[in-house]
């Protein structure tokens, strides 16, 4: 993992570091305004503006965008760096990776099995911060209307109507 000494390089270079633990499981999507290092299981949706770190334990089946990528774990998806991307020996990628050059490294040990791109299209090279997508509450539970079960929706207004009876 990261030494204090590290850990302060980093969070003094990039300002924010985001690290998802051993043990840790994340199903979904996350954005990343600086370094981030997932050590746990991650499936989904995964933008990182700067360094996303696969470490050793790191489990991730993603779709990933960030700038340079460091893989140790076992990675699984499609990833677009506009950077750098290591594989270290014991790191393993089965996937699609575009990147703006060939900046991939592999070192002995490590595998890649998939198909590598150099894309010349700058905008899919972008990273924004996607903006939170929310279904609207429930007036009566405040539970997203489609989060609820089927048979725990109520009618928006059957509570309304009740106590103004």
């Amino acid at each position: 993992m990261f030494s204090k000494k590290d850990i302060d390089s980093i969070t003094s270079n990039n300002k924010t570091l985001t690290i998802i633990g051993e043990g840790v499981v994340i199903n979904g999507n996350f954005y990343s305004p600086g370094v981030t290092r997932i050590d746990g299981r991650v499936t989904g949706e995964i933008t990182a503006e700067k360094e996303l770190i696969i470490g050793k334990e790191g489990k991730v089946e993603a779709r990933i965008k960030t700038k340079d990528a460091t893989i140790a774990g076992n990675f699984k998806g499609n990833m677009i760096a506009s950077g750098e991307v290591e594989i270290t020996s014991t790191g393993k990628f089965v996937g699609n990776l575009i990147q703006k050059d060939a900046m991939l490294t592999i070192e002995r040990g490590g595998v890649f099995k998939g198909e590598s791109a150099i894309s010349e299209d700058q905008k899919i090279f972008e990273i924004k911060q996607q903006e939170e997508k929310r279904a609207p509450l429930s007036e009566n539970t405040g539970i997203s209307y489609n989060q609820q079960k089927a048979q725990d929706r109520l009618p928006e207004n059957s509570l309304k109507s009740s106590l103004l009876r």
